[in-house]
């Protein structure tokens, strides 16, 4: 498979990849050839297999000399005279998709992080992506409850003082548990971005105290250059 190098430490022997796919790979340095280029921006080909690029080789440009003759019959006076058009930079996956421009809005955050980035627990989420997922996560808990209790209030379920809204707590909880999932990661990669580890992700867990943490790490800015989990967010200002 084709890609496109994100990232890639010198120090710690590990970066990642792009692929034509749309997914990101992560490599170490024993799965590159010798002659393998890993600088940022790289293309290379690598063989993909359980979110891993193994076998990465750069793609060097081939060109094909043709015989003087024939150039020399072929080309016309006109077409020699135009200069040579500059090759354009090929992109691939995720840093394509990040470069539309589109993909930066609150609703674009909220919606990846509950299809795509459901179980991503790699990578980097910006401040901007952490309450995107909060606002639009609230409004659709409102909307999920209300559409609930005008489901008890038709069932007759409130009518009686000593009866529950069974169908707005029923709706509600099953809508806070399906997004479980999205919000551990959210956290993990907000962690990330600020450069700590996403262990500390189990703050969360802690009554009170996880509470006041999350606050605090979603509010940091985020890192300003590359750093072991992947490169600046799109759409972050250095």
């Amino acid at each position: 498979m084709r890609g496109e190098v994100l990232h890639y430490d010198e120090d710690q022997g590990f970066g990642f990849i792009a692929g034509a796919d749309g997914n990101r790979y992560s490599f170490a340095r024993e799965d590159m050839r010798r002659d393998a280029s890993v600088a940022k921006g790289a293309l290379v080909e690598f063989q993909p297999g359980g979110g891993q690029a193994r076998n990465v080789y750069s793609i060097r440009a081939q060109t094909s000399a043709a015989p003087a003759g024939t150039a020399a019959a072929t080309t016309s006076p006109q077409a020699s005279s135009k200069p040579a058009a500059a090759p354009q930079t090929q992109h691939f996956g995720r840093l394509a998709e990040t470069e539309t421009g589109g993909s930066t809005g609150l609703w674009s955050y909220f919606w990846r992080a509950v299809t795509e980035n459901y179980f991503n627990f790699a990578g980097r989420a910006r401040r901007k992506e952490f309450w995107a997922f909060c606002l639009f996560w609230m409004v659709c808990l409102i909307v999920i409850f209300g559409i609930g209790a005008g489901a008890d209030a038709a069932m007759g379920n409130l009518d009686a003082g000593t009866d529950l809204p069974a169908m707005a707590m029923g709706l509600s909880i099953t809508f806070v548990l399906a997004t479980f999932v999205p919000w551990i990661g959210l956290i993990v990669r907000r962690l990330h971005d600020i450069g700590l580890t996403g262990w500390l992700a189990v703050l969360f867990f802690i009554p009170t105290v996880g509470g006041l943490a999350t606050l605090v790490f979603a509010l940091i800015p985020t890192q300003g250059q590359e750093n072991r989990w992947g490169p600046v967010p799109a759409g972050v200002r250095i």
